[in-house]
């Protein structure tokens, strides 16, 4: 384990749950706040139903939920942290202010890490006492399973921060991956949202439902993502040529009007589109069966991947081992 032992949790969502369970499992006590009224019963009651999905992955010597402790202020949750893991709603406004009262609250040494997953960390750090202890640490949901973690520093942050922070979140099972030129969205949501905004245009104009969206995803490439992504998949698609046949090849397409990259408007229509195409798709599941439903396919995965020591299935293997 890293030198930081002690977690502290400001917001506890989804993501900040993901985050607690995560570190939980590890073996790390963890502290946690939230403004919303009563957010400690319900923080436990998830980690609970949650845990053995975390029993089925692994746990670490010493991990138990009894090192879940429920704060009664941000102060008291802050007070003796290595690392502060604040997971508030992605606002600007809010996570500077958020940051300059988690910094009054912690000692010199903590590190203060932001699960934004878009905003720049220069301008959230530069209202902090003390900038160069920030970084954005920017998870993917569900938080206990994926184990990508893009680490994000800001103009100020200091280059023994991004080292502490890559050595603590590879310590836990992660795939810490270090952003190195500062930019809104990082890298995985910024790949994310061109296909996300590629469906909502194809919704929109009446060309696809979101479940058949998906199918083009689910039964194609999303099989190969899982062990290679895009570069590498298209590399093989030039044959021995690689990459550069493949260029050659398929190159003049990129200039045919496939994609519309600008987003649609968020109309009524779209929403209610979204909403409908998505409600068919559950059928009636509710959202903890379908949580249920891909943690366990996850695992599964992942278990496969082991085997041949890709992707996700390396950290599993090297857990294991």
């Amino acid at each position: 384990m890293s030198e930081i032992q002690r977690i502290a949790i400001v917001g506890t969502g989804v993501i900040g749950t993901g985050w607690a369970l995560r570190y939980l499992a590890n073996g790390y006590e963890v502290s946690a706040w939230d403004p919303v009224p009563g957010f400690g019963k319900r923080l436990q009651e998830d980690c609970e139903r949650h845990w053995s999905v975390m029993e089925r992955t692994g746990l670490a010597s010493g991990a138990s939920l009894s090192r879940l402790h429920i704060a009664g202020s941000m102060a008291e949750a802050c007070a003796e942290a290595d690392w502060v893991q604040e997971s508030a709603p992605e606002n600007l406004t809010i996570k500077r202010s958020l940051h300059q009262q988690i910094e009054s609250c912690c000692a010199g040494e903590t590190i203060l890490a932001s699960s934004s997953s878009g905003l720049l960390p220069s301008e959230i750090q530069s209202a902090l006492r003390h900038p160069e202890r920030f970084i954005i640490a920017h998870p993917f949901n569900p938080v206990y399973l994926l184990p990508l973690v893009e680490l994000v520093p800001g103009q100020q942050t200091d280059d023994r921060v991004v080292v502490r922070a890559k050595s603590f979140q590879a310590s836990m099972n992660m795939h810490p991956l270090v952003v190195r030129k500062e930019i809104e969205g990082y890298l995985s949501d910024r790949l994310q949202e061109a296909l996300w905004r590629e469906i909502l245009h194809l919704v929109n104009d009446g060309i696809a439902t979101t479940e058949e969206l998906d199918d083009a995803i689910v039964y194609g490439p999303g099989l190969r993502w899982a062990l290679m992504g895009t570069c590498l998949t298209f590399h093989l698609a030039g044959g021995e040529g690689g990459m550069r046949h493949m260029l050659e090849q398929f190159g003049p397409a990129l200039k045919l009007p496939w994609t519309k990259l600008e987003a649609p408007e968020l109309n009524e229509q779209l929403i209610e589109a979204m909403v409908e195409g998505t409600a068919k798709q559950a059928d009636g599941r509710s959202i903890a069966t379908l949580e249920s439903l891909r943690d366990d396919c996850l695992i599964e995965i992942m278990r496969a991947l082991k085997k041949y020591e890709v992707g996700a299935g390396k950290l599993l293997k090297k857990s294991s081992d």
